[in-house]
């Protein structure tokens, strides 16, 4: 199974074992509309959270490098986004994410 698959499949689950398991410990994700960066815990603890739902998630491009991904996501303050993501890997595992998001209605 992909990389991103298995990293897919363990944010949709909320399993937060699964997540440690296929997110490098140095992971970073730059929220560019917070400006912020977000570690492997922010994420997970995110995850969990139960705040973002993610629908009709395509992976565009992947290799052992770096992946890309669409989705449309929608967030319990009831904003929704078409979200563009590009990752890369290190050691078989998601090393870092960046997002281009677009606001969508519905």
């Amino acid at each position: 199974m992909s990389i991103l698959k298995q990293y897919q499949n363990a944010i949709e689950s909320k399993d937060r074992a699964r997540m440690n398991k296929y997110i490098h410990d140095k992971f970073s994700f730059i929220n560019y509309s917070q400006s912020k960066t977000l570690s492997k815990e922010d994420i997970i603890s995110w995850a969990m959270s139960g705040d973002v739902n993610r629908k009709k998630i395509r992976i565009l491009y992947e290799n052992s490098e770096i992946g890309v991904e669409h989705s449309f996501a929608s967030f319990n303050d009831g904003k929704k986004q078409a979200v563009l993501a590009f990752y890369t890997f290190k050691d078989g595992k998601v090393f870092s994410a960046e997002t281009g998001a677009t606001n969508i209605k519905d």
